[in-house]
């Protein structure tokens, strides 16, 4: 499982995003769309419109940086809100299941004990 910085959330941009956008023109949309700081050290997810390729930004401290992911099978699920410009908060949890293709929003447990000891 992915660990976050305390602190730390994980914003989901809902939509699609051009994925030709790099670093400064995500941090763009951060800053205009989704009215947040692409500098506070928070992750922001987007999305493209064919599912299999996440961009995700975050600032370290010093120095923008990019995590790219695209899917060889599947789909990376997503939030299917119609407002432009907005964002679901995740959890650091969430964030693993969501990069690894697992549907995040009701992930199945495999295995649950029937009795103690």
């Amino acid at each position: 499982m992915m660990m976050l910085p305390s602190g730390v959330r994980v914003h989901i941009a809902v939509g699609v995003t051009d994925m030709r956008k790099g670093l400064d023109g995500l941090a763009m949309l951060v800053q205009g769309v989704l009215a947040e700081d692409p500098f506070s050290g928070h992750l922001f997810a987007f999305r493209g419109r064919k599912a299999n390729l996440i961009k995700i930004i975050y600032w370290d401290g010093n120095g923008l940086c990019l995590f790219t992911k695209r899917l060889d099978q599947g789909g990376f699920i997503w939030p299917q809100i119609d407002d432009p410009g907005g964002k679901i908060v995740l959890s650091s949890a969430q964030l693993s299941m969501l990069v690894e293709g697992i549907d995040w929003r009701a992930p199945e447990r495999v295995w649950r004990p029937e009795k103690a000891g």
